[in-house]
């Protein structure tokens, strides 16, 4: 019974809030289980925040929302972006993060309200945010080479900015060092990596956070996030959708080449998808065709004109939702010019309407057909 009744949501509390948002004109933007403010704000005129600029706040009442929190934090300095994570309940999921203008305005919100006491018996926790951007990958091949595997997470995730490999005593085969552009890039390919290298080329690798850098020891130490369930298991299906806006930059294109080192599949096997009638290698010429930075949507329908294969038909079906809140859907799509149906499974983040939801999923779908006709190639 309990359990239930933390479920519902606050009623007064939510009203406040669209009270709060009408009256101050402040613009609140969901995407991916997180409700975001700024990034920048409207009226912003220093320069983008760097390193060390975040804090991590946890222990938020579940039914405190913007409108007590976004307040309390400016009085600190001014933000450039607030970020609530949210169930898909509605209530809030226990955490949120706040980025200043200099690392200086972050250290004075941890020394004036860690441990403030937002409501009785609520004392929030403020600390250092890691912002980590580095996945060290595990267990492969010792003969892959520093320019292939780059090459090779190009294709199957977003933000790669560079990787360094790593071997010696105590370390399995060869380990890849990666950046990514941002903290959501490295989170949403920690999430898929270890299942993709097993669908695609039948190997296991190990996928974990890699430090680079050191906090501070006399700020105070960052509890376990409540955040578990945000992260699918292995056995989940990956998902594939663009990243949404980030804080520093424009979404980036998505990231394919539509060529994978020989080298590297000669090494770990290739891919299963289905046969292309007439096997021709993946033009790349459309993507410096000004659709860099289109959905992988568009580009699928520009690559089935480019191949001669006709226009993709899209039969997305909602499956069901999980118990972090992601919502399953199943696709089955079919291209004219290939004989076999793609057929598969993706998720992707609570939206704010069903087409919404819908369009996300076809673009998850997409990206994943993409994948599988232009390594087709490989299999002829």
């Amino acid at each position: 019974m309990e359990n239930k009744e933390t479920q519902v949501l606050n009623r007064e509390r939510m009203q406040a809030l669209e009270t709060w948002l009408q009256t101050t004109n402040t613009k609140l933007i969901q995407v991916n289980g997180q409700r975001k403010y700024g990034g920048p704000p409207e009226v912003w005129d220093g320069p983008t925040p760097g390193p060390h600029c975040e804090v991590f706040i946890s222990q938020i009442p579940r039914d405190t929302y913007e409108d007590l929190l976004i307040p309390l934090f400016s009085s600190v300095g001014a933000l450039w972006e607030f970020r609530l994570m949210m169930n898909f309940s509605g209530q809030n999921r226990g955490f949120a993060y706040a980025k200043y203008g200099s690392p200086a305005i972050a250290a004075e919100a941890i020394r004036q309200l860690h441990g403030y006491l937002l409501e009785p018996g609520h004392h929030l926790s403020v600390c250092h945010s890691t912002e980590k951007r580095h996945l060290c990958i595990g267990d492969l091949p010792a003969a892959t080479r520093q320019e292939d595997i780059l090459q090779m997470l190009r294709v199957l995730v977003e933000g790669v900015e560079r990787v360094s490999l790593k071997a010696g005593p105590g370390i399995a085969g060869v380990s890849a060092i990666t950046a990514f552009s941002s903290h959501h890039a490295a989170s949403m390919a920690k999430k898929v990596l270890m299942e993709e290298f097993k669908k695609q080329f039948a190997m296991a690798v190990s996928v974990k956070w890699h430090s680079t850098e050191k906090l501070n020891p006399a700020e105070p130490r960052c509890p376990q996030k409540p955040a578990k369930s945000l992260l699918p298991s292995p056995q989940r299906p990956p998902r594939y959708t663009k990243n949404p806006p980030q804080p520093s930059a424009p979404p980036p294109g998505l990231p394919l080449p539509l060529s994978i080192p020989s080298a590297f599949c000669k090494a770990v096997g290739g891919p299963t998808a289905p046969q292309l009638p007439h096997p021709k290698p993946c033009p790349t010429s459309f993507f410096t065709e000004g659709l860099l930075g289109a959905s992988p949507v568009m580009l699928l329908q520009k690559l089935c004109e480019v191949m001669g294969f006709g226009q993709p038909f899209y039969d997305m079906q909602y499956n069901h939702t999980g118990p972090d809140g992601f919502l399953y859907f199943s696709y089955k799509v079919q291209i004219p010019g290939i004989t076999a149906v793609f057929k598969g499974l993706v998720l992707i983040a609570p939206g704010s309407s069903a087409r919404t939801m819908v369009g996300e999923a076809q673009k998850a779908a997409a990206q994943q057909i993409l994948q599988k006709v232009c390594l087709n190639q490989f299999n002829a």
